[in-house]
Protein backbone atom coordinates (compact mmCIF):
# COMPACT_ATOMS: atom_id res chain seq x y z
CA UNK A 1 0.00 0.00 0.00
CA UNK A 2 1.33 3.43 -1.01
CA UNK A 3 1.15 6.37 1.14
CA UNK A 4 -0.46 9.72 -0.78
CA UNK A 5 0.18 13.06 0.35
CA UNK A 6 -2.61 14.82 -0.40
CA UNK A 7 -1.11 18.21 0.70
CA UNK A 8 1.24 18.18 -1.75
CA UNK A 9 -1.26 17.07 -4.65
CA UNK A 10 -0.89 19.48 -7.69
CA UNK A 11 -4.25 21.33 -8.66
CA UNK A 12 -6.91 19.83 -10.57
CA UNK A 13 -6.15 20.68 -14.60
CA UNK A 14 -9.01 22.99 -15.48
CA UNK A 15 -10.18 22.71 -18.98
CA UNK A 16 -12.72 21.51 -21.21
CA UNK A 17 -14.69 19.88 -18.68
CA UNK A 18 -15.19 22.93 -16.56
CA UNK A 19 -16.05 25.50 -19.20
CA UNK A 20 -18.85 22.78 -19.70
CA UNK A 21 -20.14 22.91 -16.38
CA UNK A 22 -20.08 26.83 -16.53
CA UNK A 23 -21.87 27.23 -19.32
CA UNK A 24 -24.51 24.77 -18.27
CA UNK A 25 -25.07 26.50 -15.27
CA UNK A 26 -25.88 29.95 -16.49
CA UNK A 27 -28.24 28.40 -19.16
CA UNK A 28 -31.84 28.96 -19.75
CA UNK A 29 -34.18 27.01 -17.30
CA UNK A 30 -35.14 23.36 -17.39
CA UNK A 31 -38.33 22.67 -18.73
CA UNK A 32 -41.38 21.10 -16.75
CA UNK A 33 -41.03 17.48 -16.96
CA UNK A 34 -44.41 16.37 -18.96
CA UNK A 35 -44.27 12.69 -18.26
CA UNK A 36 -43.76 13.11 -14.65
CA UNK A 37 -46.75 15.45 -14.72
CA UNK A 38 -48.74 12.92 -16.82
CA UNK A 39 -48.06 10.06 -13.90
CA UNK A 40 -48.90 12.08 -11.27
CA UNK A 41 -52.16 13.40 -12.68
CA UNK A 42 -53.00 10.03 -13.78
CA UNK A 43 -52.22 8.60 -10.41
CA UNK A 44 -54.63 11.67 -8.45
CA UNK A 45 -57.32 10.40 -10.98
CA UNK A 46 -57.37 7.17 -10.55
CA UNK A 47 -56.67 7.64 -6.29
CA UNK A 48 -60.26 10.05 -6.36
CA UNK A 49 -62.27 7.42 -8.36
CA UNK A 50 -61.37 4.42 -6.24
CA UNK A 51 -62.91 7.20 -3.16
CA UNK A 52 -66.25 7.57 -5.33
CA UNK A 53 -66.05 4.11 -5.73
CA UNK A 54 -65.68 3.10 -2.12
CA UNK A 55 -68.12 5.96 -0.90
CA UNK A 56 -70.81 5.02 -3.08
CA UNK A 57 -71.14 1.40 -2.71
CA UNK A 58 -71.09 2.15 1.39
CA UNK A 59 -75.16 2.30 1.46
CA UNK A 60 -76.64 -0.64 1.92
CA UNK A 61 -79.49 -2.06 -0.33
CA UNK A 62 -83.02 -2.93 1.65
CA UNK A 63 -83.86 -6.27 0.97
CA UNK A 64 -86.66 -7.81 2.47
CA UNK A 65 -85.51 -10.76 5.33
CA UNK A 66 -85.32 -14.41 4.42
CA UNK A 67 -86.88 -16.36 6.95
CA UNK A 68 -85.30 -19.74 7.28
CA UNK A 69 -86.79 -22.84 8.76
CA UNK A 70 -84.87 -24.82 10.73
CA UNK A 71 -85.63 -28.82 11.06
CA UNK A 72 -87.03 -30.44 13.32
CA UNK A 73 -84.55 -32.58 15.20
CA UNK A 74 -85.41 -36.22 15.44
CA UNK A 75 -85.18 -37.85 19.00
CA UNK A 76 -81.88 -39.88 19.06
CA UNK A 77 -82.19 -42.64 20.70
CA UNK A 78 -80.06 -44.00 23.53
CA UNK A 79 -76.78 -46.34 21.84
CA UNK A 80 -75.30 -48.71 24.65
CA UNK A 81 -71.84 -48.17 23.46
CA UNK A 82 -71.78 -44.32 23.00
CA UNK A 83 -69.95 -42.12 25.48
CA UNK A 84 -71.97 -40.25 28.09
CA UNK A 85 -71.71 -36.63 28.12
CA UNK A 86 -68.96 -34.27 28.77
CA UNK A 87 -69.26 -33.02 32.48
CA UNK A 88 -68.45 -29.53 33.14
CA UNK A 89 -65.67 -28.61 34.44
CA UNK A 90 -64.85 -26.86 37.78
CA UNK A 91 -62.82 -24.29 38.37
CA UNK A 92 -61.51 -24.39 42.45
CA UNK A 93 -58.98 -21.17 41.84
CA UNK A 94 -61.16 -18.41 41.24
CA UNK A 95 -62.85 -19.13 44.67
CA UNK A 96 -59.08 -19.53 46.01
CA UNK A 97 -58.31 -15.73 45.20
CA UNK A 98 -61.47 -13.80 45.99
CA UNK A 99 -60.78 -15.63 49.90
CA UNK A 100 -57.12 -14.46 48.96
CA UNK A 101 -55.95 -17.31 51.87
CA UNK A 102 -52.54 -18.34 50.85
CA UNK A 103 -50.97 -20.68 53.12
CA UNK A 104 -47.13 -21.23 53.13
CA UNK A 105 -45.24 -23.33 55.16
CA UNK A 106 -41.81 -22.13 56.35
CA UNK A 107 -39.00 -23.91 58.08
CA UNK A 108 -37.94 -22.39 60.79
CA UNK A 109 -34.73 -20.41 60.64
CA UNK A 110 -32.52 -20.40 63.42
CA UNK A 111 -31.07 -17.32 64.83
CA UNK A 112 -27.61 -18.61 65.54
CA UNK A 113 -25.67 -21.39 63.36
CA UNK A 114 -24.28 -23.71 64.58
CA UNK A 115 -20.68 -22.46 64.74
CA UNK A 116 -18.88 -19.24 65.08
CA UNK A 117 -17.09 -17.45 62.53
CA UNK A 118 -13.33 -16.59 62.09
CA UNK A 119 -11.52 -14.49 59.45
CA UNK A 120 -7.76 -15.03 58.93
CA UNK A 121 -6.03 -12.44 57.31
CA UNK A 122 -2.31 -14.54 57.76
CA UNK A 123 -0.28 -17.04 58.27
CA UNK A 124 3.61 -16.62 58.72
CA UNK A 125 6.49 -18.66 59.65
CA UNK A 126 8.03 -15.83 61.64
CA UNK A 127 6.08 -14.63 65.36
CA UNK A 128 7.42 -11.19 64.13
CA UNK A 129 6.02 -10.72 60.66
CA UNK A 130 2.65 -11.79 62.27
CA UNK A 131 2.60 -9.39 65.07
CA UNK A 132 3.36 -6.42 62.25
CA UNK A 133 0.12 -7.35 60.34
CA UNK A 134 -1.74 -7.84 63.63
CA UNK A 135 -0.20 -3.75 64.53
CA UNK A 136 -1.81 -2.96 60.76
CA UNK A 137 -4.87 -4.24 61.63
CA UNK A 138 -4.85 -2.86 65.00
CA UNK A 139 -4.47 1.00 63.33
CA UNK A 140 -7.77 0.21 61.02
CA UNK A 141 -9.22 -0.02 64.59
CA UNK A 142 -9.99 -4.24 64.55
CA UNK A 143 -8.53 -6.11 66.87
CA UNK A 144 -6.65 -9.61 65.70
CA UNK A 145 -5.12 -12.54 67.60
CA UNK A 146 -1.97 -14.01 66.59
CA UNK A 147 -2.16 -17.80 67.42
CA UNK A 148 0.66 -19.88 67.51
CA UNK A 149 -0.14 -23.36 65.56
CA UNK A 150 1.98 -26.85 65.14
CA UNK A 151 1.37 -28.57 61.91
CA UNK A 152 3.14 -31.73 59.75
CA UNK A 153 5.08 -29.03 58.23
CA UNK A 154 6.13 -27.19 61.24
CA UNK A 155 5.03 -24.12 63.08
CA UNK A 156 2.94 -21.16 61.95
CA UNK A 157 1.75 -18.20 63.06
CA UNK A 158 -1.95 -17.21 62.18
CA UNK A 159 -3.03 -13.52 62.31
CA UNK A 160 -6.82 -14.62 63.13
CA UNK A 161 -9.87 -11.92 64.17
CA UNK A 162 -13.28 -13.04 65.52
CA UNK A 163 -15.42 -14.92 67.06
CA UNK A 164 -18.62 -13.55 64.77
CA UNK A 165 -21.97 -14.85 65.42
CA UNK A 166 -22.98 -13.67 61.43
CA UNK A 167 -21.04 -14.01 58.78
CA UNK A 168 -22.31 -10.85 57.77
CA UNK A 169 -20.38 -9.33 60.45
CA UNK A 170 -17.58 -10.60 59.39
CA UNK A 171 -17.78 -9.46 56.05
CA UNK A 172 -18.55 -5.90 57.20
CA UNK A 173 -14.84 -6.07 58.86
CA UNK A 174 -13.22 -8.20 56.04
CA UNK A 175 -14.38 -5.07 53.66
CA UNK A 176 -12.77 -2.24 56.21
CA UNK A 177 -10.07 -4.56 56.16
CA UNK A 178 -9.76 -4.26 52.03
CA UNK A 179 -10.82 -0.52 51.78
CA UNK A 180 -7.57 0.05 53.54
CA UNK A 181 -5.56 -2.15 51.80
CA UNK A 182 -5.03 -5.26 53.70
CA UNK A 183 -6.36 -7.85 51.27
CA UNK A 184 -6.85 -11.96 50.97
CA UNK A 185 -8.11 -12.35 54.73
CA UNK A 186 -10.61 -15.70 54.35
CA UNK A 187 -13.84 -16.85 56.13
CA UNK A 188 -13.94 -20.17 57.99
CA UNK A 189 -15.94 -21.64 61.17
CA UNK A 190 -13.75 -20.93 64.42
CA UNK A 191 -11.71 -23.39 65.38
CA UNK A 192 -11.59 -23.29 69.19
Amino acid sequence: MTNRDYANRKPARKGKNSARKKSSKGSAPKRFPILLGLITLAGIASFGYLLWILSSSGEPETTAPVVVEQPKKKPVKKDPDALPPVPKEEWTYLEELENKKVEVDLPEVSTKPKRPYQMQCGSFRKESQANELKAIIAFQGLEAQVRKATGSSGVWYKVVLGPYDKKRDAERQRHVLQNNGTNGCQIWFWEG
